[in-house]
């Protein structure tokens, strides 16, 4: 079906009805992309997504033979306050898909986006990483936001997350929970 569909073209109606450049139009024409992916778009662009940023991020998809699926992601990170660079990273990372939710919820609690990007390279990548809510939990129990990415540059699994909290707790400073727990 996507095939067909790329073959005989879609028509990009709906994005110029809905205000999108012409030039705009013309990229993602070229780019030959799907009914499907029409939808998608208008749905960041409505969450307030620019032109060149919606044709930015399908080129992204496309480069690496996919289709562009994830509107629904980038339109709930913009809702969220995660800036355009951050969802850019995300998608050139490909963690717009099951781990998006995820970290809308961590810019939701107030983890800021260099956090969420350090837990995407890690996931990126396969390495451990402390999840978004272990992440919250450790914030809420005052440590600072530097010491929050510092712990989530390093190699910690989530299941070490209680004993950092536990030990924070306890009454351990930000220094003394980075010397302690240094990953692997």
């Amino acid at each position: 079906m996507v095939a067909c569909e790329r073959a005989r073209g879609v028509d990009t109606q709906p994005l110029s009805q809905a205000g999108m450049s012409y030039d705009s139009v013309k990229q993602l024409q070229k780019a030959k992309v799907t009914a499907a992916e029409i939808t998608d778009i208008l749905t960041m662009r409505d969450a307030g997504f620019s032109d060149d940023d919606c044709v930015q991020i399908v080129q992204v998809f496309h480069g690496r033979g996919q289709i562009f699926d994830s509107g629904n992601a980038v339109a709930g990170l913009i809702q969220a306050g995660v800036g355009d660079q951050t969802i850019f990273a995300l998608a050139n990372l490909n963690q717009l898909g099951r781990s998006a939710g995820e970290f809308e919820a961590m810019h939701l609690a107030g983890l800021s986006d260099a956090i969420l990007l350090e837990i995407a390279r890690h996931r990126s990548q396969g390495k451990p990483a402390l999840s978004g809510v272990t992440l919250a939990r450790l914030k809420n129990t005052g440590l600072r936001g530097s010491t929050l990415l510092e712990l989530a540059r390093r190699d910690i699994p989530d299941s070490e997350g209680t004993a950092i909290i536990s030990f924070r707790r306890r009454g351990a400073s930000d220094a003394q929970v980075l010397r302690r727990f240094s990953g692997s």
